[in-house]
């Protein structure tokens, strides 16, 4: 692990889909860990992924940014969703080496991916950042299934005006499945337009405290 500040660290794991790089942010005395991963157009320069690595430590949960294969390779498109979750996997040794519970996140593609590999992985719960519950302006083609089978518990956070899903789309949620926080006028990215009744600062406020309620509540 190298160190880039006194802060963060970046750590290089090799995975069957080619090496991965996880960012630190450690909390003082961590209880948890929060492993997230960018979305297919992305990578962890991603606003909500910034605002929760600087809020969580303080809380006791340690981030780790996590970056793909194909991203520290440079390319621009994503793989297949199956080489996705291949690098998820090989992550996760790393993401487990602290010897604490293992909170499995990501932002759309990134949140698909640790809601496929939840149960496999032994993730102690899933954090599903604008999860693409379908193509825009195609919902009968949902991924509601994914959603549902990761049988842990499991925060969506969704913004209202996101393509990929809006709140009101998603399926009732049996109790103990999921429950989900929308951010007011929120896109696929959190952005709020202008004439939005929140702020982008407070919408990220609400991300930010939303995830350290929910954190506060696993055992």
């Amino acid at each position: 692990m190298t160190s880039s500040d006194t802060t963060e660290s970046i750590e290089i794991t090799d995975t069957e889909a080619g090496p991965a790089r996880i960012t630190w942010h450690p909390a003082t005395r961590p209880r948890l860990v929060l492993a997230v991963s960018h979305g297919a157009g992305g990578g962890i320069e991603a606003r909500d992924l910034k605002a929760l690595a600087a809020a969580l430590p303080a809380h006791g949960v340690s981030v780790a940014l996590v970056e793909q294969p194909w991203r520290v390779a440079g390319k621009k498109l994503a793989p297949a969703p199956k080489t996705l979750d291949t690098g998820w996997r090989g992550v996760w040794p790393a993401l487990a080496a602290p010897g604490l519970p293992v909170i499995s996140g990501g932002r759309s593609a990134g949140a698909r991916v640790a809601c496929r590999t939840a149960g496999e992985l032994g993730a102690h719960a899933v954090l599903a950042l604008s999860f693409p519950l379908h193509p825009p302006g195609k919902p009968e083609k949902s991924r509601a299934e994914e959603l549902l089978g990761a049988e842990v518990p499991t925060l969506v956070v969704q913004g209202g005006n996101d393509p990929f899903g809006r709140p009101r789309e998603f399926p009732e949620a049996p109790a103990g499945t999921y429950e989900l926080i929308e951010v007011p006028h929120g896109d696929h990215g959190f952005a709020v337009p202008k004439r939005a009744e929140i702020g982008q600062e407070e919408a990220l406020e609400l991300i930010t405290d939303g995830v350290v309620r929910w954190t506060g509540s696993l055992g």
